[in-house]
């Protein structure tokens, strides 16, 4: 069995295209147990943008709150050395690097990958770009794979023997077609760009559906962080037939409005 991580580690968790207003409504104790939920802002809208802005810590933000990490012009929970504002506050974790990962190893930690969106496909250009900092990454070959994503996660952790690790997990369920591995429908999509047939009200209620189901297969890797950094969100959300808009890859309050939830470890 594995041993809780220490207060140094970092897990990092983003729900592909998840909006902000299913996971309000969605029965999700493990995640909601993580901290405070925030309706924040993403960095961008569309996966790798959002990502790539991420992991040069721009993390996703609440621009009214004068609160550190929530507001990361406050405070950066992530914060390169001579990259970017530098904020009002002393980030919580200081890195130096390229990216937050590579800032993270220069620090003593490993760190760990797994994605599930196209994007962190190794066996492309721009899937070995997101992902190059990393000692080791995963990506399952599918988006609805978060079973595959856990089991690689955890049998890495036990190899680390109490060193501390900062762990990425991007997860596909969420994503359209709103999916999970055996779900009780098709796996048609309801949100397309310019779709004939897309269904808002389905949209909704497979979105919540999956959030509930990744909700519980996070439980024991969210109980192994629990003295770590826990940071949860979503690079973006999507539209839902607001101003005749659907899915994601534009500027929309729907795509941008995103769920952000902070649990504090140790800075190193």
């Amino acid at each position: 069995m594995l041993s809780r991580m220490g207060p140094r580690s970092v897990l990092f968790v983003t729900l592909d295209s998840c909006r902000y207003d299913t996971f309000l409504v969605a029965d999700a104790p493990h995640m909601k147990a993580v901290g405070e939920l925030h309706r924040a802002l993403a960095p961008a809208n569309f996966t790798f943008a959002s990502h790539a802005a991420m992991f040069v810590g721009f993390t996703p933000s609440v621009s009214s709150r004068r609160e550190p990490y929530v507001n990361p012009k406050w405070a950066r929970l992530f914060k390169l050395d001579e990259a970017g504002f530098p904020g009002r506050a002393p980030p919580f974790f200081s890195l130096n690097g390229r990216t937050i990962i590579e800032g993270f190893k220069n620090k003593g930690y490993a760190a760990l990958g797994t994605g599930a969106l196209g994007w962190f496909d190794r066996a492309t250009p721009v899937g070995r770009w997101l992902t190059q900092d990393f000692d080791e990454f995963f990506f399952p070959g599918s988006t609805y794979r978060i079973d595959k994503q856990l089991k690689w996660a955890l049998s890495r952790l036990q190899r680390q023997d109490g060193r501390p690790t900062f762990l990425f997990l991007n997860i596909g369920e969420t994503h359209v077609p709103y999916y999970y591995r055996n779900a009780p429908w098709k796996t048609n999509n309801p949100c397309e760009p310019f779709g004939a047939h897309n269904d808002a009200r389905e949209c909704r209620r497979r979105q919540i559906a999956c959030i509930e189901h990744v909700d519980a297969m996070l439980a024991e890797l969210l109980d192994l962080f629990s003295a770590a950094t826990i940071l949860l969100c979503s690079d973006h959300g999507d539209c839902w037939g607001e101003d005749g808009l659907w899915e994601h890859g534009f500027t929309h309050p729907a795509v941008m409005e995103v769920p952000l939830l902070i649990r504090l470890g140790q800075a190193s």
